[in-house]
């Protein structure tokens, strides 16, 4: 399949966990005839998530990794995703996602899709290429690299040498801690909840088959459906000085109540079915140039966590993978040329998503009259310039191998 000989030195390339970003390079690597030996720490690959959205350019990087069709057969495409007022529930601006205009600019569809499927797409890809090797219960706590290959060192105290070790084990990324010596990732003061309803159990007078962001002050709500409209996702997003503290669940709907006590009725309907078990607190990090050394680098979070403003994280992390496997496979063994050429090739474009999403975030949640001269401009925008402002983003990247 690859360009190249495959590695002379027989040691497998290590992946660093199992999520989107892991599966998706493991996969991209497998594919070009690469050993590939994913550990992921938990007990069970790709068992927990709940709804996420891909733009449109993650479809050419599904197409490069065989797994376009399996990914269509349990995604919904949305009619529309909308922002809307908290207070008022009037429309502000919206994204035509089920226009013919959408797909006509953009040449792919936008989707809504349960994390589980689509981990579960990519991990069943993978199982059908002999040289990927999916191994859960593995703990990486660091790695040494020897210059002609590299060790990592598992909890267990075992070693397992590799070619070469990517990081794609996300925001608190044990390899990138040992790269670089920085501190913990930045807070925003917000937290989220995250519930996912059978469609039958909402009584909440909202749109079933729309992606909907409520915009209000400080907080917002996402809600979209799942497996064909057989689910409902709410998300519920707030800022509270608590947002370091582990509470009880009680004290948590207290603070949901306070926050969203003027919010839409359509709003607190949905609050009364989220489940309240766990909070996010949610973070990024400020982006950087540099997140490989030798015969290591990151991936996805890992290397450029961003907030969830833009929903591009997984398709961030997809597209860093399949591009990361095409530079590989055109470097042979020079894995340290093949990463270096990588971050060069990622960083502008992630930074400016990592950016854009702090700006957008700040639109969200804007207050008072900023509010109000921000939801005019908004809501003075075309479908022409809504796709306008989201091309950079949408129209994808051009990969290696067709330069």
């Amino acid at each position: 399949m690859g360009s190249h000989s495959v590695a002379t030195n027989d040691h497998p390339i290590i992946v660093v966990g199992g999520g989107l970003g892991g599966a998706a390079v493991a996969l991209a690597l497998g594919r070009k005839g690469r050993r590939v030996r994913l550990l992921e720490s938990a007990p069970e690959l790709g068992v927990i998530g709940y709804g996420i959205q891909l733009g449109p350019n993650v479809f050419p990087m599904f197409d490069r990794l065989g797994v376009r069709d399996a990914v269509m057969q349990v995604a919904t495409v949305p009619s529309t995703v909308r922002m809307r007022d908290a207070f008022t529930g009037e429309d502000i601006t919206e994204l035509p996602t089920g226009k013919p205009s959408f797909i006509a600019r953009f040449k792919d569809p936008y989707i809504i899709i349960h994390r589980v499927d689509l981990h579960m797409a990519l991990l069943d890809a993978c199982r059908q290429i002999p040289s990927i090797s999916l191994e859960p219960d593995m703990t990486v706590t660091g790695f040494e690299d020897h210059g002609d290959r590299v060790t990592v060192t598992i909890q267990d105290g075992r070693t397992i040498d590799g070619a070469a070790v990517i990081g794609a084990d996300g925001l608190g990324s044990r390899i990138r801690a040992q790269l670089l010596n920085e501190g913990r990732p930045r807070l925003n003061g917000y937290v989220a909840h995250r519930t996912i309803v059978p469609m039958e159990a909402l009584k909440a007078d909202v749109s079933r088959d729309d992606v909907v962001l409520w915009a209000g002050p400080g907080f917002h709500i996402v809600h979209y459906p799942l497996r064909h409209c057989a689910l409902f996702n709410i998300v519920a997003v707030f800022r509270t000085s608590t947002y370091l503290e582990k509470g009880e669940i009680e004290k948590y709907r207290a603070e949901l109540i306070h926050t969203y006590r003027d919010a839409h009725p359509g709003m607190k309907g949905l609050l009364t079915m989220m489940d309240l078990e766990r909070r996010w607190a949610i973070s990024d990090r400020d982006p950087i140039r540099n997140w490989s050394r030798g015969r290591a680098t990151l991936l996805g979070d890992a290397a450029h966590p961003t907030l969830q403003s833009y929903a591009q994280g997984a398709c961030m992390a997809i597209e860093d993978a399949v591009y990361l496997g095409e530079l590989v496979d055109l470097a042979g063994d020079d894995f340290a040329a093949a990463f270096q050429r990588y971050q060069a090739a990622r960083c502008v474009r992630t930074a400016r998503l990592q950016l854009e999403s702090r700006s957008l975030w700040e639109i969200y949640h804007a207050e008072d009259l900023a509010r109000e001269a921000l939801w005019q401009e908004l809501s003075e925008r075309s479908d022409e310039d809504v796709y306008q402002c989201l091309a950079w983003l949408y129209d994808g990247v051009s990969l290696p191998w067709a330069s």
